[in-house]
């Protein structure tokens, strides 16, 4: 059976509230758990009204508390965003709350746009080796402490929380590589590089404590449904998201409606068929043809599963067929 686990962005339907959001992204990891899902993330995002994961450790410590086996972290937190002290101490009082059950995986990216940034950070100073020291910084404060070490993260300390490397590009897999760390790569939005990175990250891999071996895990679109045609239907929400995004006007998951992609124009046909190259749309016969086609062109180890749909039952049903073709794989 194929690793496969859960990417949930909280998202906020047209009518609804993040309240509501949250409560279902709690079902969801609930139902995750009994359908076999390895483990379950939650993203950061800002100043986004159809996404209800901003506040992350927050998030984790709600569906961790609702669950009992699965993992569930962050993929990711964006580490330029916070202190990482304060992400230490976050995630080992996650740690320290629910042992062998938390995961950090980190990015660089601000996750929000640049007057968002301002407001988180009030300063926008810094350079792209910030990251990689805020890396090494983190990891140094969920280890055991060293004598004569004088900032301390309690909780945190000891709690080796394991780390992951999020990306979009080429940067993450390279510093995955260097510092002997799971890859986590963002192909279910952005797969020009998805093959390149892959190859560098498992050509340049260094054993570390925590991983002795390269650790590849792809984000991967599936809406499934009993028939192609519903799933059609139902993927309409998410690509309406996508577009929206892309132009700069986000708005909460819209309802679906028929023959969203003929309206669009033909660079947006043209974003959507790209996002397509790492998704399945469909029924379980069609949804299963795609997986083992990207399983077998990718090699990857573990498959982080998006899916937004605007129905709550009709997204579950969605990651109910995918377990079941997991199950298969």
């Amino acid at each position: 059976m194929a690793l496969h686990s859960v990417l949930d962005l909280a998202p906020i339907v047209q009518g609804s509230n993040s309240g509501e959001a949250l409560q279902r992204s709690l079902d969801l990891a609930q139902h995750a758990e009994g359908w076999g899902y390895n483990r379950y993330w939650v993203a950061e995002h800002h100043n986004m009204r159809g996404i209800a994961s901003s506040a992350t450790a927050v998030v984790v410590g709600h569906l961790a508390g609702g669950t009992s086996t699965i993992r569930v972290g962050a993929g990711g937190i964006m580490l330029p965003n916070h202190a990482p002290l304060v992400i230490a101490e976050q995630f080992g009082t996650l740690a320290s709350l629910f042992p062998e059950r938390i995961d950090l995986g980190l990015g660089r990216a601000p996750g929000t746009d640049q007057n968002t940034m301002r407001a988180l950070r009030r300063t926008l100073t810094g350079d792209v080796d910030d990251f990689p020291r805020d890396v090494v910084e983190l990891q140094h404060y969920l280890k055991e402490p060293q004598q004569g070490q004088r900032v301390i993260a309690t909780p945190g300390a000891g709690t080796d929380v394991p780390l992951w490397i999020l990306g979009s590009s080429l940067f993450g897999a390279q510093l995955a590589a260097m510092l002997g760390l799971p890859f986590a790569f963002a192909s279910h939005f952005a797969p020009s590089y998805m093959d390149a990175a892959v190859e560098i990250y498992r050509s340049t891999f260094k054993p570390s404590e925590q991983l002795d071996k390269p650790h590849v895990m792809l984000g991967f679109n599936i809406c499934a449904a009993p028939t192609d045609e519903e799933a059609t239907f139902l993927r309409s929400s998410s690509l309406q998201s996508f577009v929206n995004l892309r132009r700069g006007t986000p708005v909460q998951l819209p309802p679906p409606v028929e023959g969203y992609e003929e309206s669009l124009s033909p660079d947006e046909r043209q974003m959507a068929e790209e996002v397509g190259q790492c998704s399945a749309v469909g029924s379980i016969e069609s949804v299963e043809a795609k997986v083992r086609q990207f399983l077998a062109q990718t090699g990857a180890d573990e498959l982080m599963i998006v899916c937004s749909v605007f129905d709550h039952s009709k997204r579950l049903r969605s990651y109910e067929i995918a377990a079941e073709v997991f199950n298969k794989i």
